[in-house]
């Protein structure tokens, strides 16, 4: 019984968020999946000369990326593309960083970054990743040169203690965190330690004077973990949106490419896709008008390209959950481990509609998997995610998709064990599946009018 429901695609899922302990991880860990399925990296800066028959991959900013696979026979007829993002909430480390309490501890200056839930990031073991930039010597002193380098200060570093219960009786009643004064996460105490940029120089092993740039973040050290009297739950931090990554690339890398196959994660979802590694840049639409003019097209021929193409858009959906039933929509309530969500919403925050999603309902029935439907309830205002956003700089019928998960944006998330690989075969065979759709066609004559 023990072992029922540990299977492999989940336990390669919680191995590779234990990798990615931020966007910038996130991407390098997939674009090593790439490489060893033989994707050839390219970059914006140079002039692109695809080939039939191979695959590539690009990234922007390193927190993004597009990968495509052009099939030997293939015309730019058709781009079939499934997007999830990179970024989960958390909070990123502003300025300089270091603020001195009554000059005995030492705390690090943080701001959110998305829009998380507070309580459970009290009294666990934090640590902090993400990329620095170092001005690096060079016997050219024409010009200034700049190198990334990534940086996981790989232990438990930092911690953000609560007040005691004793000091605030209606600690819980009425929750109210203001991050400024209450959520700094301490990082020493006492006269003796090196520093903060000290122990990140000394992780990135550059000197502490190369460091001119940083964009670093906090993130929970519990590793992800099977649960259940059956193994049949996950926990994880990051689930979303590294569940959606990590399946999405499996199912795109499984699947057999009948069309321009294209892959991406962008960054900077949580706070609103807005930047130019986000999912409203011009990160896509360039790298598909690129792929088009690469393969002999033209303006034309990439405007029909775009009106026969589809766009997956896969971002974890609220599962029901047991203990809230009144907070989900009377009839569409999506469970754990019943196969991938379809998500829709009047207000279109969701791209979902009739067609969309019957695209998407034919790969669960190719694939043999289930599907579910989720919807707010009608008096709860709902988010949006990557289909709207980028369907503003490349506008093609879309679906929004989802793993069912519980505790969105905890830094401590659970979803379903069996998901996972019912959401992996459903992508692959949305790569796979041929379809037609003839939409009407309204002629009048003169005595109709």
């Amino acid at each position: 019984m023990e072992q029922l429901t540990k299977n492999q695609t989940s336990q390669e899922l919680l191995d590779f968020i234990n990798k990615s302990p931020c966007c910038f991880y996130a991407i390098q860990n997939v674009c090593k999946k790439l490489k060893g399925a033989g994707f050839v990296e390219i970059t914006e800066k140079e002039l692109w000369h695809l080939e039939r028959g191979k695959s590539y991959f690009v990234c922007r900013n390193s927190s993004s990326i597009v990968a495509f696979t052009i099939p030997e026979n293939a015309k730019c007829e058709q781009f079939k593309i499934c997007a999830s993002h990179s970024d989960s909430p958390s909070f990123k480390i502003k300025g300089e960083g270091e603020l001195k309490e009554e000059k005995i501890y030492t705390k690090l200056n943080v701001e959110k970054y998305g829009g998380m839930l507070c309580a459970p990031w009290f009294d666990r073991p934090l640590s902090v990743a993400g990329r620095i930039i170092c001005k690096a010597d060079s016997s050219d002193f024409s010009k200034v040169h700049f190198v990334e380098k990534l940086v996981n200060v790989d232990r438990d570093l930092l911690l953000i203690p609560n007040l005691a219960i004793h000091l605030n009786h209606d600690a819980n009643k009425t929750p109210n965190y203001n991050v400024q004064n209450n959520m700094l996460p301490i990082f020493s105490c006492g006269q003796s330690g090196a520093g903060f940029w000290k122990t990140i120089a000394s992780c990135a092993e550059v000197p502490l004077e190369s460091i001119v740039g940083s964009d670093l973040f906090l993130y929970n050290r519990d590793r992800g973990t099977f649960w259940g009297e059956q193994n049949e739950f996950i926990a994880s931090p990051r689930l979303d949106d590294l569940e959606c990554v990590f399946t999405t690339l499996k199912g795109f890398l499984d699947s057999e490419k009948n069309a321009i196959s294209v892959f991406c994660v962008f960054d900077n979802e949580e706070v609103g896709s807005e930047t130019r590694q986000g999912a409203a840049s011009t990160f896509l639409r360039d790298c598909l008008f690129r792929i088009n003019f690469s393969l002999g097209g033209n303006d034309e021929t990439y405007c029909t390209a775009l009106a026969n193409s589809f766009f997956v858009s896969a971002d974890n959906a609220h599962a029901f959950h047991p203990n809230y039933a009144s907070s989900s929509d009377p009839q569409n309530r999506p469970k754990i481990n019943a196969g991938p969500v379809i998500k829709f919403n009047g207000a279109q925050k969701y791209t979902s509609d009739s067609y969309s999603s019957a695209v998407f309902r034919e790969a669960c029935s190719v694939a043999k998997v289930p599907f579910q439907i989720y919807t707010n309830r009608s008096d709860i205002a709902g988010g949006s995610t990557l289909g709207n956003i980028s369907n503003t700089q490349v506008s093609i019928p879309a679906v929004d998709v989802g793993i069912a998960q519980w505790a969105m944006h905890s830094p401590l998330e659970s979803a379903g064990s069996l998901d996972p690989e019912m959401m992996v075969k459903a992508i692959k065979a949305f790569y796979e599946l041929q379809w037609d759709f003839k939409e009407t066609n309204f002629s009048h004559s003169a005595k109709d009018l």
